[in-house]
């Protein structure tokens, strides 16, 4: 199986190299703009395109929402005219209002943000227009590296000393990139074997949790790391905003179909993050040893 994947720089484009690379059964071809077109689909011949997600498009200027909806519009009417698949991650941001109960597949994000709207129009195209489709709605994603990756700016934040600032009254499922990107590769790998299962999926993170007390959580094992390896760092603190006074707004993803039709388990994010935590720790030594000339 061959995947196109677009945005080379973004964590999620990342985490499906890694996880290719593991694996014998699958090619990647990764692109450096999210702009595709059906010639070069016609020379490429991929199984599947998958489109990264805006990580937080409630946060991003209108140029920039606006900008990646004309080229995930532009990526469907390639698939469309080359007959291939077409994977968009989206963010649970879509669901602006929340909800209080978790958020089913079959429910349409209404949101009341224009850039927003803009969004959920051009998925209602793609589930309107192109059958072969997988709509990936995840939580918030985190990872070490890329744009998108949140957890390396938590650390880099902290580690140099300053606050970050994180809401108390939005509750969500952190959600591990790497984890979507295995979740991603076993759907189509499932799809290129007849299942035909297009169609909206959720996937995020077990246990919901406030983005302050999550970043609680990383400087929490952050500093026990460091401990454990005899340094000592002043850390930032974490402060807690608070947007929705009267009540906490919840955008929890039930993710109920992703496991009954394709098998996959949503991941603890607090163990992903103590994963990425080890792993940052080894990175870390690698270049303090580098920097020192030793030898390892």
């Amino acid at each position: 199986m061959k995947l196109l994947i677009l945005d080379a720089g973004h964590c999620l484009s990342l985490a499906l190299a890694r996880e290719v690379n593991r694996r014998t059964d699958t090619e990647l071809v990764i692109e450096q703009g999210v702009v595709v077109s059906a010639a070069q689909l016609q020379k490429l011949a991929p199984d599947a395109v998958i489109i990264p997600p805006l990580a937080q498009p409630l946060d991003m200027t209108p140029a920039v929402v606006g900008a990646h909806a004309d080229a995930v519009d532009g990526c469907l009417e390639a698939c469309l005219a080359q007959g291939i698949p077409l994977v968009w991650c989206v963010s649970d941001q879509l669901y602006e209002e929340g909800f209080d109960e978790p958020i089913d597949e079959h429910v349409v994000p209404t949101p009341r943000d224009e850039c927003l709207r803009r969004l959920v129009t051009i998925g209602d195209r793609i589930r309107a227009e192109y059958h072969r489709h997988l709509i990936v709605r995840l939580g918030p994603l985190f990872a070490l590296e890329g744009s998108h990756a949140w957890l390396s700016d938590i650390i880099d934040t902290l580690m140099r000393g300053e606050n970050v600032r994180a809401a108390e009254d939005v509750v969500f499922c952190p959600t591990s990139v790497d984890a979507v990107a295995m979740a991603l590769v076993g759907m189509l790998q499932q799809q290129a074997s007849g299942a035909n299962a297009w169609g909206a999926y959720h996937l995020a993170g077990t246990e919901p949790v406030s983005a302050f007390t999550f970043t609680s959580m990383v400087r929490t094992q952050l500093a026990t790391h460091l401990e454990g390896r005899g340094e000592q760092v002043e850390l930032g603190d974490v402060t807690a905003l608070n947007h929705h006074h009267d009540a906490k707004l919840r955008r929890v993803l039930n993710c109920r179909r992703v496991l009954e039709v394709f098998g996959v388990h949503q991941k603890p994010w607090r163990l992903e993050v103590g994963r990425m935590l080890d792993a940052w720790c080894l990175t870390r030594d690698d270049q303090q040893d580098a920097s020192t000339g030793e030898s390892v």
